[in-house]
């Protein structure tokens, strides 16, 4: 089964690996991560904020992770931001919680982040857009298919 975020890696001849999952695992990346056989950090959970403006972004970090809400403001550019609810992010990205892909729904313009410790991972995990499924991609190809922001949001003694 082809999903539009298998599509569209290949469309920009991104190489990636489609990984299934029991669609009955627990809602969570530690779970996905648990159940694929990887680390929970490499378990990248995609996040949608919003903005004071009226922009979203999206904001991705490992599975172990939390962003530090001074780094992610400065990141962001913005002092106003709050988490997106359910009905926002399925409006903005056309995917509920829990299976929204990295890539391939960014209209031109939005801006999507990415914490800096993910790149040292040998291999990342994100949704492929249906809970179930999960693409395994480098870190390098995750930037380029997401166009990311590399930034600091998790280490409050690095800058932004």
């Amino acid at each position: 089964m082809k999903l539009p975020s298998h599509l569209y890696l290949e469309g920009l001849g991104i190489p990636y690996q489609a990984r299934s999952f029991p669609p009955e695992t627990e809602k969570g990346a530690a779970n996905v991560a648990s159940v694929l056989g990887f680390a929970e950090r490499q378990a990248v959970k995609t996040l949608i904020f919003q903005v004071d403006t009226g922009e979203r972004v999206l904001v991705m970090l490992g599975g172990d992770q939390n962003a530090i809400s001074g780094n992610l403001k400065k990141a962001i550019g913005s002092r106003n931001i709050q988490m997106a609810s359910p009905e926002i992010v399925k409006e903005t990205t056309g995917y509920v919680i829990g299976s929204i892909p990295a890539f391939g729904w960014q209209p031109p313009g939005f801006r999507s982040f990415l914490e800096a410790s993910l790149v040292n991972e040998p291999i990342l995990g994100t949704g492929a857009g249906q809970w179930g499924e999960e693409i395994m991609i480098t870190p390098e190809y995750l930037i380029k298919a997401s166009k990311a922001i590399v930034v600091n949001l998790t280490d409050r003694d690095k800058p932004v």
